[in-house]
Parts: structure tokens; sequence; C-alpha cells
């Protein structure tokens, strides 16, 4: 691990917030059970709207529908989820940057992060010309197929810390 990065966990670990999370009796399986429902929210929405794209639902709803009832939800998720998580972290983030699983949770919690200005900068500028195409641009169903590989993949990783 780098000295910075090893610098930076040591800051967290004795941080208030890191103090409060590893000594407060029932913080931090509520701390879980909080960044569960965060994932939820995030997840739930953000694969409803990548399936949009995949065309699920085509017939239903239009992607700009989609993206403006879904999207909003995954955001609150997504804050939900960071909050709790850096809270979590602060616990213990030598333990967890040292386990396994760590490098694949964190590297493909990048790779979703990124992909979602990728989308909304590049292809998403154009969603008024494909809204309701049957079938969306190749660049769109990529960036969705992306995501749910993605985030399945920190769900998956983020379970494994534990065990790894």
């Amino acid at each position: 691990m780098p000295d910075f990065l090893h610098s930076l966990l040591m800051l967290l670990q004795a941080s208030p917030l890191g103090d409060t999370v590893r000594n407060a009796g029932y913080l931090y399986p509520a701390l879980e059970a909080i960044h569960i429902i965060g994932i939820a929210l995030l997840v739930g929405p953000a694969f409803t709207f990548d399936l949009r794209l995949l065309g699920i639902g085509q017939s239903v709803v239009s992607v700009t529908t989609a993206a403006r009832v879904l999207l909003p939800v995954s955001h609150i998720g997504l804050v939900i989820a960071m909050l709790t998580g850096i809270a979590l972290l602060s616990a213990q983030p030598l333990v967890v940057a040292g386990a396994g699983a760590a490098p694949w949770k964190f590297g493909l919690l990048l790779i979703a992060l990124l992909n979602v200005p990728v989308f909304h900068y590049g292809v998403y500028r154009d969603v008024d010309q494909w809204t309701n195409a049957n079938m969306t641009p190749l660049a769109a169903r990529v960036a969705a197929g992306l995501s749910m590989l993605a985030w399945t993949g920190v769900v998956f990783a983020g379970r494994l810390l534990a065990y790894t």
C-alpha cells in the first residue's frame, strides 16, 4: 500500500468519526443497515434505468421519463451509501484496505462512478433524438451493461470484504 494511502487511512481511523463508530454500541450495525438501504436505493433504480436503455419497457416509458423518475432516487441512494460507507470504513480502514476484495470493490466503484459522466456527457446529450426509439444507440447499451456489471461487482466485492 502506498505511504500516502496508509497515512490517509490512519488519519481516518484516528478521526473522531472512526473513534465514534468503533466505540458506540450499536452504531456500526445501524450504519450497515442504512448502507444496505442506500445500496438498494442506488442499484434498484439504476438497474431499472439500465434495463430501459437495453430495450426493456421501450413501449411503456421513454428514456427521458425513466431518467427523470429513476435517477434522482439513485442519486439519493448514492449519497446515503457513500456517507455510510465512509463511516463504516473509518472504524477499521487498514483492515478493510488489506482485504483481498478491497481493490475489486474500490476499482469497480471507480468504474461505475466514471461511467455516469461519460454516459451523460456523451451519448445522453442527444437523448431527444432516440428517447422513444425501439433500440437505443450502441453507446447507451454499452454504458448500461457496464453499469450493471460494475454495480453488481461493487455489491459482491463489498460483501466479500468481511470474508477475505
